[in-house]
């Protein structure tokens, strides 16, 4: 029978441009604030995510780097790479090992130090995501946000305020998010004073290149009870795919990745749509936020972004949806991303927000993270244990 699983402990090193620090420093950074909040003696797992160390530091292996620093012997170790889902997938992975019984103590940290790369090499890196017969056709991420933007508001007639205030809100949220790569409010006027990138998406609607990690602590429920008095518990992990090659997909609107993967951790831990309070989703671009909302079933085709501009998705709304900052704003040092989610509900269930606390009560929850332009995603279920 699989065990119940739980986060006892998370932490989250600084996102942004974090000049001397490379990806091993980051990780211990994240490392650091785990281990002193558990006093914990063994780690019998470490599940450790990147995207490309290999091309950013030439680091090969760092989830063996990093075992060697903390002292982990004949332990499972590991690496997860899931290009920009590489957080979820270890997230996934993690689990896997606690709930069948092979570990007790599962260490999940994401990582990924990437600002001290020109944008143009950033760009190369990155867009090793997209299919080659797209990439010869000069198609990046970037591109494939703004085509997703044009046919939304083309289709649902949305105005381009609605994506001008996701980037508000997350912006908002970030900026009282000590540990977001921009911790500064903009308005309107700014989002639409900012420079085109892909028409209509403008640098406002993008999230930054960043260096960071994060990670949360995975144990069984009854072994978390000695440690913690609130855990909180992993209730679904489910991961999906769609086509890698976009322009395949029977429904550009529709990104079936995330639609399937919420819909089997939602079926996985016995609850639906209703009975989450906040989400923690991909919003690699403003649009994305507003797509993923519909895609996962929390608005109807076509509504989501009337939520946005009407404030509904803020951290006093009635859904509070990326209540970090997001990818906007917090950052998206890549193979952090996903588990930088779970930090974030963490801290959101245990009352630790501060000023970003959701003002309604936070039981159940929810995060998205996904690979490529969904090529794939990974969402989870979380639960107040106590």
């Amino acid at each position: 029978m699989k065990r119940d699983v739980a986060i006892i402990s998370s932490g989250m090193s600084k996102f942004g441009k974090r000049e001397g620090k490379g990806l091993i420093d980051l990780y211990l950074e994240a490392v650091e604030e785990v281990i002193q909040s558990t006093k914990l003696e063994r780690i019998d797992a470490l599940i450790a995510a990147s995207m490309s160390p290999g091309r950013y530091e030439n680091i090969m292996g760092p989830a063996n780097i990093l075992a060697g620093l903390l002292g982990i012997e004949e332990g499972t170790v590991m690496r997860v790479e899931n290009t920009s889902g590489s957080g979820g997938a270890a997230i996934f992975v993690g689990y896997q090992l606690v709930s069948s019984g092979r570990s007790d103590f599962a260490l999940v940290i994401g990582g990924e130090k990437m600002t001290h790369l020109s944008t143009e090499e950033n760009t190369s890196i990155i867009a090793g995501l997209v299919h080659e017969y797209e990439r010869k056709l000069g198609i990046t991420l970037p591109s494939y946000a703004a085509l997703l933007a044009r046919a939304y508001m083309n289709e649902f007639n949305a105005p381009q305020e609605a994506l001008a205030s996701v980037a508000v809100k997350n912006h908002l949220h970030g900026s009282m998010n000590p540990k977001a790569h921009f911790q500064k409010r903009i308005t309107i006027e700014d989002y639409f004073n900012s420079k085109v990138v892909s028409d209509p998406l403008r640098v406002m609607d993008y999230t930054p290149i960043s260096d960071g990690a994060a990670a949360i602590l995975l144990t069984p429920k009854d072994i978390a009870l000695s440690y913690t008095s609130k855990p909180i518990i992993i209730k679904g992990v489910a991961g999906a795919t769609d086509t890698l090659v976009v322009h395949e997909r029977d429904d550009f609107l529709n990104l079936k990745a995330v639609e399937i993967s919420s819909k089997k951790a939602l079926k996985e831990s016995g609850l639906d749509l209703k009975n989450i309070d906040l989400i923690e989703l991909h919003d690699m671009a403003t649009i994305l936020e507003i797509v993923e909302l519909e895609s996962m079933g929390f608005y109807k085709r076509g509504e989501a972004w009337k939520a946005e501009m009407n404030g509904e998705n803020r951290y006093d709304g009635d859904l509070p949806v990326n209540t970090s900052g997001g990818l906007k704003a917090k950052g998206h040092p890549i193979g952090a991303t996903g588990v930088a989610q779970a930090y974030e509900i963490s801290m959101q269930m245990w009352k630790r927000a501060g000023e970003r606390q959701a003002k309604r009560e936070v039981n159940h929850a929810l995060s998205m993270s996904m690979g490529g332009f969904g090529n794939n995603a990974y969402t989870v279920i979380y639960e107040k244990g106590w």
